[in-house]
């Protein structure tokens, strides 16, 4: 294996221009395959990141995924019935009982669960009308099912513990309405109740809608103002492993009837539109692989061509055509590895400088680093990928070249 692998080599050597040129193209089709790559898959777990972590893993709805069924129909399932014109008694919306329920699913190993009641309201300031949302929580517990005591910029979730008459407002509120921590609003809500409230504290996701129509409160006081005592319309959950939300999400509503909603049916559409973009993705980068290793078949299909009295020579002395096959698939092995060797550090130099990349999309409010992914995986899949080309481009020429018969070109020379 050794003299073949110094015959491989002098061969390379030979015609160093063309090596050079083909390993050029290992080398950058590796790097950007890393560069893009990382690019996309850095997005993706930054999409995922923000609808896993800063949403619930799954959503318990004050309704029901289906039209509740009918006495007459129950009583006659087999006839041949028409109802029209049904319209549901007039009732206060939420969901029921909602202790009991809590009790009942917080048996789950590892799930945590809370309850939130929300609604529309206005906040009026110095002659301002601006539409919120309230979103009465218990802020002991939001914690649990909420990623929001990470956004803080001033004061706590907890303060609404000491305080119940305070609220905690987006950033982009607060800017609105020239507003601070310690400030008062009014707050009118659609029942025509009103109250002050007191800010307690500032959050900014960076996300302008968000920060400008998210308000928190105790769950106590939003049930006072909206006239729904002891209901609430939905139930946050979270889970230790995300990916198993809608599992649990259909087992729940099985149980209890309520409409379950997991991240991932409600996110179904962009779930399906990222899957989409990483097929195209890899088939647009992979395509740089294949065309690098086009160059490396010119290269060995032409060693074959202008070697054909050294491999008659060869095999004169002895050489197998397994040998001769060989020794120019070892031409294609040494330069995908010699691509990768190289083509991998260019490639993490380049993900470091997309690193330091900062962009403002429209809407955010500040600047953010464009995310980058460096698992394991797509390390392993750009070498394999690189080396499996340049294999497949050296094994078309080996095989002519192993069938090369010496008889003939020795009497033609």
């Amino acid at each position: 294996m050794r003299l073949l692998v110094a015959i491989a080599v002098r061969h390379l050597l030979a015609r160093k221009r063309q090596s050079i040129v083909s390993l050029a193209g290992i080398i950058l089709g590796v790097a950007f395959f890393l560069a893009i790559n990382s690019m996309m898959r850095g997005s993706e777990n930054d999409i995922i990141h923000r609808l896993v972590d800063n949403s619930p893993h799954i959503t318990i709805e004050d309704e029901y995924r289906n039209p509740r069924e009918q006495p007459v129909t129950m009583l006659h399932p087999k006839g041949a019935i028409e109802i029209r014109r049904v319209k549901p008694l007039t009732e206060t919306r939420g969901i029921r009982n909602y202790e009991a329920i809590l009790s009942r699913i917080r048996q789950i190993d590892g799930l945590m669960a809370s309850p939130v009641l929300t609604g529309q309201a206005l906040v009026n300031f110095a002659g301002k009308d601006v539409g919120i949302t309230l979103n009465g929580m218990l802020p002991d517990e939001i914690h649990n099912v909420s990623t929001i005591e990470n956004y803080m910029v001033q004061g706590s979730i907890e303060d609404l513990i000491a305080n119940p008459d305070g609220v905690v407002i987006g950033a982009e509120l607060a800017r609105m309405l020239t507003l601070s921590r310690g400030d008062n609003i009014n707050i009118a809500t659609t029942t025509g109740a009103t109250r002050v409230f007191k800010i307690l504290g500032v959050f900014r996701t960076g996300r302008g809608g968000y920060d400008r129509s998210q308000v928190f409160i105790s769950l106590k006081r939003v049930q006072a103002l909206l006239n729904r005592p002891n209901r609430i319309n939905s139930i946050i959950i979270k889970l230790p492993d995300p990916n198993q939300a809608q599992p649990i999400a259909q087992q729940i509503e099985r149980e209890i009837s309520y409409k379950t909603v997991s991240w991932q049916e409600s996110s179904e559409d962009l779930m399906n539109t990222l899957h989409i973009r990483n097929a195209i993705m890899l088939t647009v980068v992979s395509a740089v692989l294949v065309v690098a290793a086009f160059g490396i078949y010119n290269v060995i299909s032409t060693v074959v061509m202008e070697k054909q009295k050294d491999i008659s020579i060869l095999k004169s002395m002895g050489f197998h055509a397994d040998d001769i096959k060989r020794i120019f698939l070892i031409q294609g092995v040494i330069l995908g590895l010699a691509g990768c060797a190289i083509g991998i550090p260019l490639g993490c130099t380049l993900m470091l400088g997309l690193m330091q990349v900062q962009l403002k999309p429209p809407g955010s409010t500040g600047q953010i680093n464009l995310p980058l992914d460096w698992g394991l995986q797509q390390f392993v899949i750009a070498a394999a990928f690189a080396i499996t080309a340049a294999v497949i481009a050296a094994w078309l020429p080996a095989r002519k070249a192993s069938h090369v018969q010496p008889v003939d070109i020795l009497r033609g020379s």
